[in-house]
This record gives C-alpha cells, structure tokens and sequence, in this order.
C-alpha cells in the first residue's frame, strides 16, 4: 500500500506543515487529526487498516494533514478574536494549499473531509464555510460549537469557526444551497456527552432545509476502535 510523506512551509500559516498520503487513486480523502494532535495520529492508530481494501484497490485516497489547535481554540494565552483567526487561517491553509496540491496528484473530482471528535469539528466547520471543495463530510463524535474554548463567549467572526453558529447565522442563499449539495454524514454515540450538541446541529441543518444522516450509535462510542467501524460504512457507503 502506498504511502508518502511530504511537508512545505505554509504562507497561510508562516510556519512549516507535514501530511500523509496513503493510497494512489480515487476518491480524495482529507483526514483531521484529533484535539491538538498531528498528521502522524491516524497512522500510529492504524486506522488506514478498515480501509485498506479501499486503498488498494484505488477507491479513496488518504491525506492526513497536520493541526494547529495549539495555537487556536486551545491557546489560552490570546484573545477569543486571535484564536478564531488563527483557526481561519488553518482553513485558509487547507483550502489554498493542500487541496490544490491533493488535485495536482489526484484528478479525482470527489473530495470527502472526515475526522473523529474534535477531527469531526474541523471537517464540519471547514466544509460548511468552503462547500464547494467537497462532496462528502464525515464527522464522527465531533463537538461543533467552540464555546468551551472561548468561555463561552460568541460574535460573528468567532461563530465563522463554530460549526453551529455559523449555520445558525447564515442566511445567503446561494452559499446554502452549496451545503444542501453536500452528503453529510453526523454519527454519534447516544451516551456520548457531546449528544446533545450534535442533536443541535442536526436540528440546526433541518431548519435550514439541508438534508442530513444523523447516525446514533449504541454507548458512548468516542474511541479508536468506534471510529475503526465507524470509517469504513461511511467512507464509501450510502449516507442514506
């Protein structure tokens, strides 16, 4: 199976980043880390192994990119506004940087944005601002409000990084109909502690007429190995 490191001074973030590419074809497949974690933590996790079938036989293509958390919502030494930029800046990085360079390896139209707890947040929170670069969100025991990090506190720029803000508070309809296309998949233990906040977006993507798979789980299902079956069902199969 294939894999390749690679790593590039970021102009968005004014620092170098790392990634992880597992696979030669197919469906691209952009990978965030958990909370404050790395572009290794999937790969210490062997989580290419539910897929592996998927990667050798060129239906997905992996890239696990690198994080900033630290220096976002779990810097506790900036302001709310300076953390939020930060995070804006990260997407920034992702949009302009790492997905033009996953299309230079990879023709392939079809991009999905997956990750596990706070992995899910920035898959969510990326897709929902920028749509029209992917096809497929997987957000597996995600978290989608930023309160936590910011003591409660809300404005719009922040709400730009809060997932359920920033539905909440979009009203364009050309930019939510972008989202309507989207095949989002929200998948959740049901005696997970973040239950309710994902029952919040799914109630909050329905009031916005976007059409969603709000996916239960039995216990609380915030581990590796939930995420181990989780990956493969959603990865490839019908969010329906």
């Amino acid at each position: 199976m294939q894999r390749e490191y690679h790593k590039w001074h970021s102009p968005n973030l004014n620092r170098d980043m790392e990634l992880i590419v597992w696979g030669h074809a197919g469906a691209r497949v952009i990978v965030f880390p958990t909370s404050q974690g790395r572009f290794f933590d999937w790969e210490n996790r062997k989580m290419y192994e539910p897929v592996r079938e998927h990667l050798e036989n060129g239906w997905v293509q992996i890239y696990c990119v690198d994080g900033v958390d630290p220096e976002s919502w779990f810097n506790g030494h900036v302001q709310n506004g300076d953390k939020a930029h930060r995070h804006l800046q990260y997407q920034d990085y992702i949009i302009q940087e790492v997905m033009p360079f996953t299309k230079s390896k990879n023709s392939n139209d079809f991009c999905i944005a997956t990750g596990a707890s706070f992995g899910a947040y920035h898959s969510v929170s990326i897709a929902l601002r920028f749509p029209e670069h992917f096809n497929r969100v997987i957000g597996m025991s995600g978290v989608y409000d930023v309160r936590e990090w910011t003591g409660g506190y809300m404005d719009d720029y922040v709400a730009q990084g809060s997932p359920c803000e920033y539905i909440a508070r979009e009203h364009n309809h050309d930019h939510l109909e972008k989202i309507r296309n989207l095949e989002l998949i929200v998948a959740i233990g049901k005696d997970d502690p973040l239950f309710g906040n994902n029952q919040w977006l799914s109630q909050l993507l329905w009031e916005k007429g976007i059409w969603h798979a709000f996916r239960i789980w039995d216990g609380n299902c915030h581990d590796w190995p939930d995420w181990e079956k989780m990956l493969p069902i959603y990865i490839g199969g019908d969010p329906g």
